[in-house]
């Protein structure tokens, strides 16, 4: 079976592309099709969402972090066995950062030319009618090698201005495959960072029939999935972000750390390692036989004073230090390393205490942006000087960091010096940084 795939982009962040992909694999997946997914762009909320509405891993490609063989093993992988992939884009279709190490920017347009594969654009229309138009034949020109092969306006007001924009899509040559009206079922709860998680709605399978059922009557599905193209064979990528920290990985997982790519881990088995799964908030222990414990990032800030009664979960990190093991937080994963967490309250609850680091949300701060980083000294991850690509996305402020022992020296996207990240004890490690792939 030869996969065939398309990408639905947006010209700005918030004009539906996550809940139109979602409704559109939910809808595919009820009408028999064998449907996969992948997320351009490092986030971990929308995958899970994806892997809701397929039954599937939903792979993140990044063309800023990522190798080009890599982006292709990954959305072969993501492809594998399936009749259609459709892969959900980032922010605007041309936005992305400063050009990373190989020269791309993470922009889906960037992907969409790498892969040569079809857009269809989701266009929120309220409070725009034929100026659509406009900004449809400017997206379709700006770049050679982009190809939009179709459009769907999203929030229209009724007959008189489905009429306006399908008389505009015409005029520029670009079908127009759906007229969405204003649809309170495709409504997404958010937090700070975006969306609530897949795991914290109730019965996410009713939420995503309902969107399913919703957009059914206002797009022609089978116009748009005629539209998908070849994707290309590739072989799975030999490394990701994390280097295996151990032949045996513990791994936290439950909506307070739930922050760990599907491709990671499945990179880490290919390479050997045996994975168990722990949950802190159920105050489970890392496996007594561990030689490496990993806790992702997620949104421990909103459990920080049940963490802190969790004594069997502290003590088993604290007994995995102990003994030697490798153990290694990103982002929230290092902020319960640290000695204390302030949640958004002002209240301050005790951590693991396994690294000299104190956090705080009480006055939150946005930290944003893809990241240079090389390892400051050898140990777990790799040799000194090893280095990565990664992305900081976090509002937590560091009260205290002490002691010299950072872990990475960093720079940001356009390459200018920022302050060393993070801080190691011993085989203790941990930062703000997500690690994408080796730099």
């Amino acid at each position: 079976m030869q996969a065939r795939g398309l990408i639905i982009a947006a010209p700005a962040s918030g004009s539906g592309k996550t809940t139109i992909t979602l409704s559109l694999l939910t809808l595919l997946k009820q009408n028999g099709v064998v449907v996969s997914s992948a997320k351009i762009g490092p986030d971990y909320i929308d995958p899970a969402f994806h892997q809701a509405a397929t039954g599937r891993p939903c792979f993140n490609l990044d063309s800023w972090a990522m190798r080009p063989e890599t982006l292709r093993g990954l959305l072969a992988a993501a492809a594998e066995d399936s009749a259609l992939t459709i892969i959900e884009g980032v922010m605007g279709l041309f936005d992305g950062a400063e050009p990373g190490p190989g020269g791309a920017t993470g922009s889906t347009a960037d992907l969409a030319r790498l892969f040569d594969l079809p857009i269809v654009l989701v266009m929120n229309v309220k409070g725009q009618a034929a100026t659509a138009g406009a900004v449809l034949a400017g997206l379709a020109h700006y770049r050679p090698g982009v190809r939009i092969a179709g459009v769907v306006f999203n929030n229209v007001g009724g007959p008189v201005h489905r009429r306006i924009l399908a008389q505009a899509a015409e005029e520029v040559g670009i079908p127009a495959l759906g007229f969405l009206p204003r649809i309170a079922a495709l409504a997404m709860p958010e937090r700070h960072l975006g969306l609530k998680q897949a795991g914290e709605i109730a019965d996410i399978g009713a939420f995503l029939a309902a969107a399913a059922a919703a957009i059914a009557p206002h797009v022609d599905l089978d116009r748009l999935t005629a539209l998908a193209a070849p994707i290309a064979s590739g072989s799975a990528p030999a490394a990701l972000g994390i280097p295996p920290l151990g032949q045996r990985i513990a791994v936290a997982q439950d909506i307070a750390f739930a922050f760990a790519y599907p491709a990671q881990l499945g990179t880490w088995r290919r390479q050997g390692a045996a994975l168990s799964f722990f949950s802190p908030l159920a105050d489970e222990a890392p496996d007594a036989a561990a030689d490496a414990v990993f806790l992702p990032g997620g949104y421990p800030e909103l459990h920080a004073g049940r963490l802190a009664a969790n004594d069997r979960y502290q003590a088993g990190l604290r007994d995995a230090a102990a003994r030697g093991a490798a153990v290694y937080g990103e982002c929230g994963g290092y902020m319960v390393l640290g000695e204390s967490l302030t949640d958004a309250a002002g209240v301050a609850h005790p951590m693991a205490g396994l690294l000299p680091v104190a956090t705080s949300f009480a006055k939150p701060k946005l930290h944003l942006g893809y990241r240079h980083a090389h390892l400051m000294e050898a140990g777990p991850l790799g040799v000194r000087g090893a280095g990565f690509a990664g992305h900081e996305f976090h509002y937590a402020t560091v009260e205290r960091e002490a002691g010299d022992a950072a872990l990475f020296q960093a720079k940001d996207a356009r390459g200018q010096e920022l302050a060393a990240m993070g801080r190691r004890r011993g085989r203790v490690m941990g930062s703000f940084l997500h690690l994408i792939s080796p730099a």
